[in-house]
């Protein structure tokens, strides 16, 4: 596992103790949890990029309009 050093100011650190606190968990865990979901997001993201360059827009919107009829939108 690694370790990481942040800086922080100090009321920014205060704020982060006080949620972590409200939450019941650690800063450290608190900061993780952080970075599980911002990692996660990214991951999703560049994969949504991936498909939407492979995919074909005509046929993307074909689709959509496919789902606005079911739905009566």
């Amino acid at each position: 596992m690694a370790t990481m050093t942040i800086r922080l100011p100090d009321e920014q650190h205060d704020r982060l103790k006080r949620l972590a606190k409200a939450r019941g968990v650690s800063v450290n865990k608190l900061i993780e949890e952080f970075s599980i979901r911002a990692t996660t997001e990214f991951d999703a993201e560049s994969r949504f990029r991936l498909a939407a360059a492979k995919g074909d827009p005509k046929r993307g919107l074909e689709l959509l309009d496919r789902l606005d009829r079911a739905f009566g939108c």
